[in-house]
């Protein structure tokens, strides 16, 4: 059991013990058995039979074959967690992925609409059953910062309108709730009249597709990129921009990082500073005027 049995065997550890999404262990199995193929293309009969050494010729074939620096990244992450599995299976006695690292690649921060413009995008015009669910499906995404799977997995009963919250799994299959502003409100309880004239009877999706069953991510971008350009946005817009757009504006707002990071379920407050254009100087700043053993006292 050297070849593919063991790349099964950590795939199911990941599914059923770490509980990971379907799409993020097809990517970790698209990775190893890159990773495999190249192995028995070095004539490496054993998974402890690599050494450093061959990490690195790995990231450098990755390279040749035009993989962008992030591909190469994500790629020796899973190897670097395989590892770490393997060690704990007690196959393997050594990690020799550690200290091995991809070339650097640009950082590049993703764009927002301005208020204006988002504004402008989410008074779609119109009446009738779809388009009240795309208005909907626009003012929940940009009300409640949803990644684009978040919003797709919703069921009916995850919205509470009493509360103003929707509860939503995000990646880990970790729960949160996050408030939704009474625009959105507003749009799903008309949603939510129209709903049943699309729906199939026994369908939970809170988004239903125009065949009555749960609306795919596919068909969220297209909506997106209908209504952008029928109330014409000058910008690339996609679900995720939504995301981003709440994160920035809110925390133009209320400079409260650790909030954005909560409601945007984030595990590390590092992936909310990139992801709001913030820059260190800035998280210096709120470090000094919050720590206990950094804030000057009054």
């Amino acid at each position: 059991m050297d070849n593919t049995d063991w790349i099964d065997r950590f795939i199911r550890h990941l599914e059923f013990e770490r509980r990971l999404s379907p799409q993020t262990c097809k990517n970790y199995r698209h990775d190893l058995e890159s990773l495999l193929a190249f192995r028995e293309y070095s004539g490496i009969d054993s998974w402890g039979g690599m050494d450093s050494e061959h990490f690195r010729a790995f990231s450098a074939s990755c390279y040749r074959k035009g993989l962008s620096a992030r591909s190469i990244q994500r790629r020796l992450s899973a190897c670097r967690t395989f590892f770490r599995y393997l060690i704990r299976e007690q196959h393997v006695d050594k990690h020799p992925v550690v200290g091995v690292s991809a070339p650097k690649g640009k950082k590049r921060l993703p764009g927002n609409l301005d208020a204006d413009r988002m504004a402008r995008l989410l008074e779609i015009p119109g009446k009738g059953p779809l388009v009240e669910r795309d208005r909907a499906i626009l003012e929940l995404l940009y009300s409640s910062g949803l990644r684009l799977s978040e919003l797709t997995d919703l069921n009916c009963g995850d919205v509470d309108m009493s509360d103003a919250t929707v509860r939503v799994t995000g990646k880990g299959n970790k729960d949160r709730i996050v408030p939704v502003g009474r625009k959105a409100l507003q749009a799903l309880a008309r949603w939510d009249q129209s709903r049943v004239q699309l729906a199939l009877a026994d369908e939970k999706a809170l988004f239903v597709s125009n065949r009555g069953t749960r609306i795919s991510g596919r068909s969220v971008q297209a909506r997106v990129n209908h209504w952008a350009k029928k109330q014409g946005i000058d910008a690339n817009v996609y679900p995720h921009l939504f995301r981003h757009s709440f994160a920035t504006h809110l925390l133009e707002s209320s400079h409260d990082l650790r909030g954005v990071q909560e409601l945007l379920g984030h595990a590390n407050i590092s992936t909310t500073q990139v992801y709001t254009h913030l820059d260190f100087q800035h998280l210096a700043q709120i470090y000094d005027q919050t720590h206990p053993r950094a804030r000057k006292k009054d």
